[in-house]
């Protein structure tokens, strides 16, 4: 800790050293800076002797601060997951952090976090922070751990299982998001700002590009398309090998584990006893790669628990048909991945064909009567009117294509499922388990009630807490109720 964090304060403050060195060099004293660098290391110097941390039978405290003092207690049976990150310098000297989720979204200053632990240390911490999760009994008996008396390794009730790899191969699926886009947005946009486009617009070889042909700044509009894509995907790759190089899932049987970083490792530790479904993420570009995401549904832990990043379908299915089936040991798990959904009917069909030519619709009238008053509207405007109807009819096709659901009934004493789908740019497959869902809404707008159609809300304390089967027949709505959890249905008004 005496060298970690006057490092890493020191990576933090860069801008603020920065800012002292211009200042020193104006006044001619390099001082300034030498004493804002001695007063970072001194305040960061304090963390080691101020921090203290103590693992009880019952609790896990955490005491820090110099002038303010602060004390964090979570109770042992409270934790929910343990996430273990190491980067370089962590790694160089046998270190690493280990941060303790309870379930609660807390500021980033609350977290429950030890840093520059032993990583000898963390397997059997991490272990005996989750020992509730073995059963009662077990939790029961675990042992206060202190530094002095926890030891390596650890021992879970079956060997590890290895579910899902990462190949390096999937890599070409990360420009297929937009990650690289938002890594280069803000950078753009601060070039920008700092009158980089002036500079740019007003160079000798834009202007005298300027006054060409058509053709050649066509030409140039392309490259520079060209130049953006590959910095993008180049950006979207880089972040995807730092963030998911080396990617591990292990299930062990009664916890998921998560490996995965080049720069800064990181391992996730899960409670299988949460898990409440998952979900297949397709978007767009990633559904015509013929490539997903699979996220987790859990309680206690972040909305969208990310097990596989951007990989082919196949694996993504075989990854989701373990999760669900082999590790709670349910069999109908292959048919959440198989399995036909319903289609919605006619009237949801055409909401969407009228919800995506609607607007288009409506401009047409607006600058049709603009024109018959005598205004002016630029042909542009009705070319760009043209070519949009057909993107917004395929948009709509596609959008009523992935419109469905399915109910698996319970069966063999394994509890029954809901599986939805929606969504045409980002769209979601969820498959939610019966016992994960706590309350159900029945939703109409004015507009729904005049087409006979609701939207059916499903309400979970796990995952995205709402999972919507949208544009539902509404005589189907009550019977898809009393499948999911029968006998829990209410009575509508006027039944």
């Amino acid at each position: 800790m005496l060298l970690v964090h006057p490092v890493t304060e020191l990576i933090r403050f860069i801008p603020v050293l920065i800012a002292t060195l211009v200042a020193g060099a104006r006044a001619d004293n390099p001082l300034w800076s030498l004493t804002v660098v001695a007063v970072i290391v001194a305040i960061a110097l304090t963390r080691w002797f101020t921090t203290t941390y103590r693992i009880t039978g019952d609790q896990v405290e955490l005491r820090t601060g110099l002038i303010q003092r602060k004390r964090l207690s979570v109770p042992r049976n409270r934790v929910r997951s343990v996430d273990v990150e190491a980067d370089l310098l962590h790694r160089a000297l046998g270190l690493a952090v280990l941060s303790i989720g309870t379930g609660q979204h807390v500021d980033k200053r609350e977290q429950f976090k030890l840093d520059s632990l032993d990583a000898k240390l963390v397997p059997q911490l991490r272990t005996a922070l989750l020992a509730h999760t073995r059963g009662g009994a077990e939790a029961a008996d675990a042992p206060a751990i202190t530094p002095e008396t926890a030891a390596p390794g650890t021992t879970p009730d079956r060997p590890a299982v290895e579910i899902a790899r990462w190949q390096p191969d999937w890599v070409r699926y990360a420009p297929l998001s937009l990650t690289g886009f938002a890594i280069v947005a803000p950078v753009v946009g601060l070039a920008f700002q700092y009158g980089f486009a002036q500079i740019f617009l007003k160079s000798g070889t834009v202007q005298d590009v300027g006054h060409r042909s058509a053709g050649v700044i066509a030409g140039v509009i392309a490259l520079l398309v060209v130049l953006l894509v590959v910095v993008v995907s180049v950006a979207a790759c880089a972040r995807y090998l730092m963030t998911w190089f080396g990617l591990q899932v292990l299930d062990d049987g009664k916890t998921l584990t998560i490996r995965h970083g080049l720069f800064t490792t990181r391992q996730t530790t899960l409670d299988l006893a949460r898990l409440r479904g998952a979900t297949v993420n397709e978007p767009l570009l990633l559904r015509l790669a013929r490539a997903a995401e699979l996220e987790a549904i859990m309680t206690g832990t972040s909305p969208r628990q990310k097990i596989l990043p951007q990989a082919p379908r196949t694996a993504v299915h075989a990854t989701l048909a373990h999760l669900l089936g082999t590790a709670r040991a349910q069999p109908p798990a292959p048919a959440l991945v198989t399995v036909p959904l319903r289609p919605h009917g006619p009237a949801a069909h055409r909401r969407r064909y009228t919800r995506a030519l609607g607007p288009l619709a409506a401009a047409a009238v607006v600058m049709l009567t603009i024109s018959l008053a005598g205004g002016h509207i630029p042909t542009w405007l009705w070319v760009v009117l043209v070519v949009a109807v057909p993107f917004a009819v395929a948009l709509a096709w596609d959008r009523y294509r992935g419109l469905g659901h399915a109910v698996l009934p319970a069966a063999d004493g394994n509890p029954a499922w809901l599986i939805t789908r929606s969504g045409c740019l980002d769209r979601d497959r969820d498959c939610l388990e019966a016992p994960g869902v706590i309350g159900w809404t029945v939703r109409q707008t004015f507009f729904q009630r005049r087409a006979g159609v609701a939207t059916v809300v499903a309400a979970s304390a796990a995952g995205k807490k709402r999972y919507h089967v949208i544009d539902l027949p509404l005589a189907q709505a009550w019977e898809l109720i009393e499948a999911v959890t029968p006998g829990q249905l209410g009575v509508p008004a006027g039944r």
